[in-house]
Formats: structure tokens, sequence, C-alpha cells
């Protein structure tokens, strides 16, 4: 057995499972670490694309750590980590989100303001001399291209433009806008999902003003198509809110293509929600103009009101 499990946040996204093999390679090879990359949940559409493309296995799921250490990658809220996150030492973080991380033991931090964890690990590498493998170099590719929309998201950095041709020469990806578009595209086709896997599929709970608050989001190309199911995915959110307790859900559908979001909300905090976003509620449905990110867009204005 492994001394040491290296994950991402429930519901994974491609960035979460990218930075959880990335982080894992470079402890172990870099530092000498003995450590395994596991994910709290299987790969969503987007991320398969990405592991299918570059050849890599998908990860040994897990809902707690069989192991003392643990290290965390693109999370540090307990809410959004294992089950019993409480009686494992955190050994290491690597981030980019706000903290709010309490521990009684010193630990390693890595903690930047960028678009993407993947961003932050490939300028690790480089800091330690130590050469990316292609198929890491393309999974670090992927998960900063999707954190950041393909460097249209408000939350992209300097230190991500730049990161990403190194990245996709690295990963021998010669048309790299062709590629971030079949890998985001690859997240949009949603024919197949059910109403709760849509709200389920990249969704996290925030604590606000002593209030549980769901936020889910699903990209798409036709935000229409998305609300023409919208009697259904408001079944689903409320037999979520009954059976989890959360006090106010908004699921928000965002159009990569054009850059802009809608968002079905349920929740006894409807003022709060219009003055978040200046905007009103019209069958349960708010306008999110301009808005992608829910780490930048959508959870700062509403931790504002609370």
């Amino acid at each position: 057995m492994v001394n040491t499990l290296v994950f991402g946040h429930k519901n994974p996204d491609t960035d979460t499972i990218a930075s959880a093999i990335g982080a894992s390679y470079l402890l172990n090879h870099a530092y000498g670490e003995d450590t395994e990359a596991v994910a709290q949940g299987k790969p969503n559409a987007e991320t398969q694309f990405a592991l299918d493309y570059f050849g890599v296995s998908p990860l040994r799921i897990i809902t707690s750590a069989d192991t003392e250490n643990v290290v965390l990658v693109d999370h540090n809220e307990a809410a959004q980590s294992i089950d019993n996150l409480a009686d494992v030492h955190v050994a290491g973080i690597y981030d980019h989100h706000k903290f709010a991380f309490s521990t009684s033991t010193p630990l390693y931090i890595t903690a930047k303001p960028w678009g993407s964890v993947s961003t932050i690990l490939f300028y690790e590498y480089k800091q330690n001399n130590l050469e990316l493998p292609r198929e890491i170099a393309g999974l670090l590719l992927s998960g900063l291209i999707s954190d950041t929309l393909l460097l249209k998201s408000p939350t992209t950095t300097d230190f991500d433009r730049q990161a990403l041709p190194e990245l996709a020469k690295m990963a021998q990806v010669e048309d790299v806008n062709a590629y971030g578009l079949g890998l985001l595209k690859a997240g949009t086709d949603l024919s197949s999902r059910s109403d709760k896997e849509l709200i389920d599929g990249d969704a996290k709970s925030f604590e606000m003003g002593g209030k549980s608050f769901r936020i889910g989001q699903v990209n798409t190309v036709d935000i229409d198509d998305v609300l023409a199911r919208q009697a259904g995915i408001e079944s689903e959110m409320q037999a979520e809110r009954q059976a989890e307790g959360y006090d106010n859900f908004l699921f928000v559908i965002t159009d990569i293509l054009n850059s802009n979001s809608k968002a079905i909300f349920l929740g006894d905090a409807n003022a709060e929600v219009k003055a978040a976003f200046a905007g009103d509620l019209v069958t349960n449905v708010i306008d999110l103009p301009g808005v992608v990110s829910r780490k930048k867009q959508v959870v700062p204005p509403l931790e504002k009101q609370f």
C-alpha cells in the first residue's frame, strides 16, 4: 500500500483529475514520495475525452482514505473532500480557490490565484527541472483548457496564457485550439445524461450566512436545450434539497461559445440571488450575462449578499 493518496474534490472535473495525476507524479519523482492519484468520482465526458486522447486509465475511486496521509488538489474545504478527512493527516495542498482550511500541524501549501491547478503544477515541474511525460503534459493542458474555457474565462491569468503553448508542445498537440474545442464540446453532449446527472456533474456546496448553498454548473452550446428540461431538473434539485438539507440550490447553465449563462434557483434566498446578479427571477430562472466562472463570478457576489 502506498503511503499517501492524492485526490481532488467530489464530482471531479478535468482539472481535478489532471492535477491529482500531475501532483502524484511530481511528488514521486521530484521528492521521492510514495503516492497514488485517486478520485472521488467517475470522470465526466470531457475528462474521459482527455484520458482517451492521451491513453491514460481512469483513477481508482474512493470515498474515504485508506492511508494515514493525504494530499489535496483543487480543493481545501471539508465539505468537498473525503468522508474521513478529519481522521487523516493532510500533508499538502495544491489549490487555486479561496481557503477554508484549518490544521493543527504544519503542511506544504502551494496556492496561487491562477486559472487552474494544472497551471500551478506545470510551473512546479519547471522549478524542479522535472521533464513532463507526454500524457501528463496532455492532461495538465486539458485541465488548463477546461478551467479557463480555452483562456476565455475571467479567471485566466498571464501564467495560464504562457503555460498553454508550452504544455501543448510537450503533449505533441499541434492545433491546441482544435483540441481545446473538441475537449470542451465533449462535455456538452447532455442528451444521454439524466436530470440528476446534470445537476450533480459539477456541483459544490458552500456555507453562506449560516445556510448551505449548493451550486451546480453545466456547460452547453445551447442554453435553451437545457431549459427545455427545466421541470425535470427542478424536480431533482428539490429532491436533493430535501435529502441533503440544502437551503438553496443554484444550477448554472453556461454557453461556452458565447460566454453567457442562465441559472435555475430553488430556495429561500430569492432576494439575495436577485441582488447578487442585478436581475429578476422569472419562473425560477435568472439571466447571467457574461458569467462563465462559478469561482469568480457566481460565488463572490452571492457571499457578498450574505
